[in-house]
């Protein structure tokens, strides 16, 4: 199943330190995982920021805002137990305690009337969100990389099929497939099939043979183009990678996965691209930052 939003984490962690004692943040975790049956797979789900796991920011944002309701607290670090309150909450038992629940409690009021008035925040629902103030900004990112992208294929389109086709090669050798000074698209007449030949070692012994189709965003390559390449390169090399701004048939992508070719469509060209810096750029850069626990604790000591 997909990682719960913070918000969904908050009644079961405070129903996982109902026993009043205190709790390490992984006891807490593991407990969470268990109830919501989550897959290793669902707590490898990295944020676009790269900063955390998806998992461990919801889990952590819904220990921090239920701490500033005064529902739970940190005994030391990276323990936890339950307040009065929090049992007192427990007992009313209500359905999902959520942002607009924790407004029932002053201490949390205060908490984000002092956030608004350091940040000068006008808006009044940046804190009634089912993300995390994280989930947040990557849901950011990935609505910037989107348009990006978008923008990305609208420019790649102006570029003419054989411009392409060396774009492609130059793209791939970027990822870290071929040599730099040995990879080339190939001449355009009689490539027999073949756009682009990256070699990965001096002598040519292991090659990647490239097939680039500059067509339109709706067309559809199929089976038979893809038998076509396999067969220009069947021989020559096990080695291959179809690339179209257009996209592949259902057919096409059974047929790739048995002659084990490499398929690279429209969408995803322009998400590798964005994600090895290749044809953009860096505009602005953010930091996400935590707190040193480690330092911190030296002090505390």
């Amino acid at each position: 199943m997909a990682v719960p939003q913070f918000e969904s984490l908050m009644k079961p962690t405070l129903e996982i330190l109902s026993d009043g004692n205190i709790h390490t943040r992984r006891d807490v975790e593991d407990a969470l995982v268990k109830r919501f049956n989550l897959t290793e797979e669902d707590l490898n789900e990295v944020l676009n920021s790269g900063t955390n796991t998806r998992f461990k920011s919801n889990a952590n944002w819904a220990r921090s805002y239920m701490k500033q309701a005064g529902l739970i607290f940190y005994p030391e670090r990276g323990k936890y137990q339950i307040t009065d309150a929090g049992k007192t909450v427990l007992q009313e038992n209500p359905s999902e305690i959520n942002i607009e629940y924790l407004d029932k409690f002053p201490e949390f009021v205060d908490f984000k009337n002092r956030r608004r008035e350091t940040k000068k925040v006008q808006k009044e629902n940046i804190f009634v969100d089912d993300n995390n103030p994280e989930d947040i900004a990557d849901e950011a990112i990935s609505r910037i990389n989107d348009s990006l992208a978008e923008d990305l294929l609208t420019e790649i389109m102006k570029i003419d099929h054989y411009r392409f086709e060396q774009m492609t090669v130059d793209l791939l050798v970027k990822m870290g497939y071929g040599r730099p000074d040995d990879s080339y698209a190939t001449v355009s007449s009689g490539d027999g099939g073949v756009d682009g030949i990256l070699n990965e070692d001096k002598l040519g012994f292991s090659k990647i043979f490239v097939q680039a189709k500059h067509w339109e965003r709706d067309r559809v390559v199929g089976r038979p183009e893809l038998q076509q390449f396999k067969g220009a390169i069947t021989g020559k090399t096990d080695k291959g990678v179809f690339v179209t701004t257009g996209r592949f048939s259902n057919e096409a992508k059974e047929y790739a996965e048995e002659s084990q070719i490499i398929l690279i469509d429209g969408d995803r060209l322009a998400d590798i691209m964005i994600e090895y810096n290749f044809c953009v750029s860096s505009r602005k850069t953010y930091e996400i930052k935590a707190l040193d626990t480690d330092l911190l604790n030296d002090y505390q000591n």
